[in-house]
């Protein structure tokens, strides 16, 4: 008898991330002393998070090819340009505003500079070339090589130093992204390594979610309710619009500029490893997670959706009429 776990997982929009993040988040809430009461290999799967993402980019290294061909370059070079520019621009204006903290109370509370750049500054890979492969062309799928230079923390930290706020000492920036420049070192020297390691990469994300989970308190979680809504859908807009004109600009549709205007699953993990790296943002970090997850959900619904109306607009648009 087999049951589809995996399939009825992955029904759920970011599923591989979000349903094994919910139930570490339930066993937080409701049996807090799990972790404790096993302890061993059991309890570790409850706070390793940051060891299971050191790996996790290893791996994620390996699978970029640094000989990417010119058109690669250009387009992928020119979507990570703006999605990045965007969360430093976001950065800085709610740096001013807010600081380091979160809003404490209000329709808003818990939404924090931190919260707005991390969810910014990560595409979906996963989703964006699942939907080039539909909509666009083989090579609009290579982008992504490029692209994927968005994970981790490194650029969230950079953005948070260039918004003005509290800045990180360089050995922790170095450290950030060492993982990631290791595994592509890996990758580039020898194929069977990049092919070896690149599997790992969606074995990993289920685990690091569900210890991410376990130091989450459900009883917060409502309140990134039409918080969350609204901050998925920002990204939507505030990176699609540009991507869009950035996509145009290069030769291309606009399709994989929308295409890429979405939250990646692992960047729900970037607000803990912030705090871990600098505590001024230990604050903003709890209600930072469970915004950014809700974003991965929502950006993972409405870019398909998005994408979908937009090829069908550039396509849609009539020849030239002959001359005379």
């Amino acid at each position: 008898m087999q049951i589809p776990i995996k399939q009825a997982i992955e029904r759920v929009p970011g599923g591989m991330m979000v349903v094994p993040l919910a139930f570490g988040a339930l066993l937080a809430t409701f049996a807090p002393d799990t972790p404790k009461f096993f302890g061993s290999f059991t309890g570790a799967l409850f706070s390793g998070a940051l060891t299971i993402l050191a790996v996790f980019y290893v791996c994620m290294g390996a699978s970029i090819d640094v000989r990417a061909t010119p058109y690669i370059l250009k387009k992928g070079g020119a979507l990570f340009g703006v999605k990045i520019a965007v969360a430093i621009l976001l950065g800085i204006l709610f740096g001013h505003w807010l600081g380091e903290a979160p809003i404490g109370s209000g329709l808003f509370a818990g939404l924090s500079t931190l919260a707005v750049v991390a969810a910014m500054n990560d595409t979906n890979g996963g989703l964006y070339m699942a939907l080039m492969g539909q909509y666009g062309e083989p090579r609009d799928v290579g982008a992504y090589s490029i692209m994927s230079l968005e994970s981790g923390p490194f650029l969230t930290m950079v953005t948070l130093g260039v918004a003005g706020l509290s800045a990180f000492p360089w050995p922790t920036l170095v450290g950030s992204i060492l993982p990631l420049l290791f595994g592509m070192l890996l990758g580039n020297l020898d194929r069977e390594m990049r092919t070896f390691l690149s599997r790992a990469v969606p074995v990993m994300i289920p685990f690091f979610a569900f210890a991410l989970g376990s130091g989450l308190d459900l009883a917060k979680v409502w309140q990134a309710g039409l918080l969350g809504l609204g901050l998925g859908l920002a990204v939507v807009v505030l990176t699609g619009i540009p991507l869009f004109l950035a996509d145009r600009a290069t030769g291309g549709t606009g399709v994989a500029g929308v295409a890429a205007a979405s939250t990646a699953g692992n960047a729900a993990a970037v607000p803990a490893i912030v705090a871990a790296a600098n505590p001024a943002y230990s604050e903003a970090a709890a209600h930072a997670t469970i915004l950014v997850a809700a974003a991965v959900i929502v950006t993972t619904v409405l870019v398909p959706l998005a994408t979908a109306w937009t090829a069908r607009l550039v396509g849609a648009r009539p020849a030239p009429a002959p001359a005379e």
